[in-house]
């Protein structure tokens, strides 16, 4: 199995929409946590953000999502699967699986999706070259691409 991180996520009652289930707005703020923890996260070296300066931050270049089938509100935690699909020389593409539970290989995917992440120059504004050890921090979490049912730019 490649590395991924699962992220908890608590639905709220407010997250669904008129139709009864969670509204497709609120999947990206869904990725953007579980893209946040991984970041955060160590896969057994350093962090993304631990080896990041303050004078270069990332910046979303592209988000892809697939619905699959509609996500209910429920007191239990659904689940984000985070994980790297690759990287670039100056960006990262992050894949996800947006599943009905937290438990781990379990419960129904109601989305999978994809964000391409662009490392930026603070002043200038301009991508940058990732360093060697956001590589490193990179690269404990690659996996396999986003399972699309529907090829992209198709």
């Amino acid at each position: 199995m490649a590395p991924m991180l699962t992220v908890p996520l608590q639905l709220r009652f407010g997250d669904e929409d008129s139709y009864g289930h969670v509204n497709n707005a609120r999947f990206v703020q869904f990725l953007e946590d579980a893209r946040v923890r991984l970041l955060s996260e160590s896969g057994g070296g350093s962090t993304f953000l631990q080896v990041s300066d303050p004078g270069h931050y990332t910046l979303v270049g592209r988000h892809e999502i697939e619905y699959l089938a509609p996500l209910n509100f429920s007191t239990e935690p659904a689940g984000v699967d985070v994980w790297i699909t690759a990287v670039g020389s100056s960006s990262f593409t992050l894949g996800y699986a947006v599943r009905d539970t937290d438990a781990s290989d379990a419960g129904i995917t109601c989305a999978v999706a994809s964000t391409t992440m662009i490392l930026v120059d603070r002043q200038s504004g301009r991508p940058v070259r990732l360093s060697a050890a956001q590589r490193t921090a990179l690269d404990q979490w690659t996996g396999a691409g986003v399972p699309f049912r529907r090829p992209r730019g198709a």
